[in-house]
């Protein structure tokens, strides 16, 4: 059975809207089954927050989670999955289905928190979401009858979102390459389908002078804090000629070591942040140029070392996210308009290098608090009990949508073309 074709439902008839309604009202009763292990899922991860690449307890967690699921041995898991700290928990279709393979849907959960404040970006929420979605479409393609449905479950874990891009290196790895369809979601302060993530890369900038006595003779030193100031202050008269859309942030962070000799070694980390992956390398190239000026004007020398990967725009989907917001909206989900969603901030993602190789979304969801990301108050809002109720909701949804994706295969069409297009208006865009 190709996946564009109609697939049965129950005892080989086609599926029809009342059917397609009752298996997802089966996907909502089990993740509500599931609920308080979910929530002491989430909490484990969130009361041990580890960085990116080390998230060990979490990984260890969420493995176990996936282990445990009755029958033993439903879910075939590989807890090392390319990558020491990713994982990969599948269920489904057996690889020996006749005829073309089962359709693979991903469902994809994050777990690294940030530096000094925890899960203030709420990643436990997202792997509690991707956890919670895969066991509903489970529950209920298991509950046909008949023989299974040509369709694999994939759990991705996926590391170092916040600092490195864990799913570029499952990309990189081959991770994505069969998969059909993937999901997500995204704790925020309010319901978004869709937000335009944008491209980014970062920089790390090295100015190396030669110390002196600052008092007795200055002028035998090169002092690199003066080159780090000065691109500092370079990039901050540059903004006058940045649109409105780049954004440029960064730190000093290497300073010297004692106000009495002349730095000899300075240190900046940047970000640089564009609508898409054609306007980065202008930005880039203006900003590079600003460091490099301030090493010319100090007789420095300067070190610029690119981030390991850069993070690309997230590609919309406009039919795959217009189903969730429908099977959303059944369960009470108030969503922002697309002007807002188009309009509104946003940060960047590595889920943005996922979009564009399989079809997928990533849509935000509100938590029960107005505290903004990256935040102390976030972090206590991420571990609330009051968040459990919305995380479990739009895990519900994303469920939902799933299911509408195997059993509408003129929607599974739809999104296949509407991810062909982007890529296209990508590829031949030009800048102005």
């Amino acid at each position: 059975m190709r996946p564009g074709e109609e697939r049965p439902v129950e005892g080989g008839a086609c599926a029809s809207v009342s059917d397609l309604e009752l298996l997802k009202l089966r996907a909502a009763e089990c993740i509500d089954a599931a609920a308080e292990r979910l929530g002491a899922l989430s909490r484990a991860i969130w009361s041990e927050p580890e960085l990116a690449y080390e998230e060990h307890r979490a990984h260890g967690v969420l493995t176990r989670f996936f282990q445990s699921e009755t029958p033993a041995g439903s879910w075939a898991v590989q807890p090392h999955y390319q990558l020491a700290t990713a994982f990969r928990a599948e269920w489904g279709s057996p690889e020996g289905w006749a005829a073309p393979r089962p359709l693979h849907l991903g469902f994809l959960c994050e777990y690294d928190a940030l530096p000094g404040i925890g899960h203030a970006c709420g990643h436990n929420l997202i792997a509690e979401v991707g956890a919670a979605a895969a066991l509903g479409v489970k529950g209920a393609l298991e509950s046909l009858a008949g023989l299974p449905l040509p369709v694999k479950v994939i759990v991705l874990g996926t590391p170092a979102e916040e600092d490195g891009g864990g799913k570029i290196d499952l990309i990189e790895a081959g991770a994505f390459k069969n998969l059909d369809v993937v999901f997500m979601a995204h704790p925020s302060q309010e319901n978004a389908a869709y937000l335009p993530d944008v491209a980014e890369h970062d920089v790390t900038v090295k100015y190396y002078g030669k110390a002196s006595h600052a008092a007795a003779y200055p002028w035998e030193g090169l002092n690199a804090l003066d080159a780090a100031v000065l691109a500092y202050n370079n990039l901050s008269v540059l903004r006058q000629q940045l649109k409105p859309t780049w954004r440029v942030h960064g730190i000093i962070k290497n300073g010297g070591v004692k106000p009495n000799i002349i730095p000899s070694y300075s240190e900046l980390i940047y970000y640089f942040r564009a609508p898409s992956m054609k306007e980065l390398p202008v930005l880039t190239k203006k900003a590079e140029d600003c460091f490099r000026a301030a090493a010319l004007a100090t007789g420095c020398t300067v070190e610029i070392n690119a981030g390991a990967h850069d993070y690309y725009n997230v590609l919309p989907n406009k039919s795959l996210w217009k189903a969730y917001v429908e099977n959303g909206k059944k369960l009470g989900i108030d969503f922002i308009s697309e002007d807002a969603m188009f309009s509104g901030p946003s940060g960047s993602t590595d889920f943005g290098n996922v979009s564009f190789v399989v079809p997928g979304i990533h849509p935000y969801f509100y938590i029960g608090s107005n505290a903004l990301n990256h935040t102390e108050q976030y972090t206590e809002a991420a571990g609330s009990q009051e968040a459990q109720f919305y995380t479990l909701r739009t895990a519900k949804a994303l469920a939902m949508t799933a299911l509408d994706v195997i059993f509408k295969p003129e929607l599974l069409e739809r999104i296949r073309e509407d991810f062909k297009l982007k890529l296209q208006e990508e590829e031949f865009n030009t800048v102005e």
